[in-house]
Order: structure tokens, then sequence, then C-alpha cells
């Protein structure tokens, strides 16, 4: 029996959740697990935005949650990527790393509070299940991958999963500067 797909999501929120107190109270194991985590969050948020978010959106009466959703996902690539290319022994690594921590939480807790919940009422187990298999297909094919991998094609799903319109023709340099936009950041 396939997984229920809220079940996977927030299983990974978890993994997230363990690695982020294994960085801040290990600093020895830093150098090694940064890859763990941005591979990790990569993989997670290219099968949400591509399995998950378009179904929330059109079948759970979830659109807000997940443009809101989306516009986090952009932030939290910006701050994988800043993390990875922070040196792990520097006092900066701290810093850096709560500001994701503090972002992706955030994101999290209202997901968890939100976007889950109501696909857990309005869709029925069996679509849920659908979805695991589905979001977990996505999330083994994207595991490697690290913020920066993102395809034009990513782009354009994050493009119409925040609701932003007019993106078809951009290039993907364009397509990211307006997700950074509209994310706020």
């Amino acid at each position: 029996m396939a997984a229920d797909v809220v079940d996977l999501i927030m299983q990974d929120h978890r993994e997230v959740e363990r690695l982020f107190d294994e960085l801040k109270d290990n600093p020895e194991k830093r150098e090694g697990l940064v890859p763990v985590l941005t591979t990790l969050l990569s993989a997670h948020s290219r099968a949400e935005e591509s399995e998950v978010y378009p179904v929330a959106a059109s079948e759970a009466d979830e659109a807000d949650e997940v443009a809101h959703s989306q516009e986090e996902h952009v932030e939290a690539d910006q701050l994988l990527a800043k993390l990875a290319a922070t040196d792990p022994t520097s006092a900066q690594f701290e810093k850096v790393l709560q500001n994701l921590i503090d972002a992706v939480s955030h994101h999290v807790e209202e997901e968890e509070t939100k976007v889950l919940p109501g696909m857990r009422a309005n869709l029925s187990e069996e679509r849920r299940q659908q979805l695991g298999e589905a979001f977990a297909a996505s999330r083994k094919q994207h595991l490697g991958d690290q913020p920066e991998d993102i395809t034009r094609q990513e782009l354009l799903q994050q493009a119409r999963n925040a609701d932003l319109s007019g993106t078809s023709s951009l290039s993907k340099d364009e397509l990211q500067q307006k997700l950074q936009e509209k994310a706020g950041k």
C-alpha cells in the first residue's frame, strides 16, 4: 500500500528538523551535513512543487496557501545556497544557519497547519496515496540536486504555483528574478 503524501511530507519535515539540530549541536559534522541538508530540502521542494502543490491548489482548494508556500520555497532556496557557500567553520555560519532554520520552521508550521490539513480534508485517501507515489518518485529523481540545479521548467512550475502570469517567454534568469521579487527577497 502506498504512503499518504501528507505523511511523507511530514516525515521529511521531521528529518530536516533533525538535521538542523545536528548542524547546531555538532559543528565538527557541518561540512558533511550541509550537502545532505541541501540535497534533502531541494528534492523535497521540487517534489512538492511539481506533484503536490498543483493538486493542493486545484483539488483541495488551497491555491492561496500554495502561492504563499511557493514564495517560501524560493526564499529557502536562496538561504540554502547561501549556507552551502558559507565556510562551516566561520562565525558567519551560525547566523546563516539560523536564518535558514527560522525560514524553514515558519514554512513547515504554516504548511502543517494550513495546506496539509486541507489536503487531508478535501482529498480522498486514495488520491493522497496516488500523490504519495508521485511525490516519492519525484523526490527520488531530485536527490542529489542542489538549489542552483533548478531548471527553467521547474521555475515555470514555481511561477504557476505562485500564481505569476506572463512568465512563459522569460529566460531562466528572468524567471528566477521574477520569483525572487514575488517572494520579496
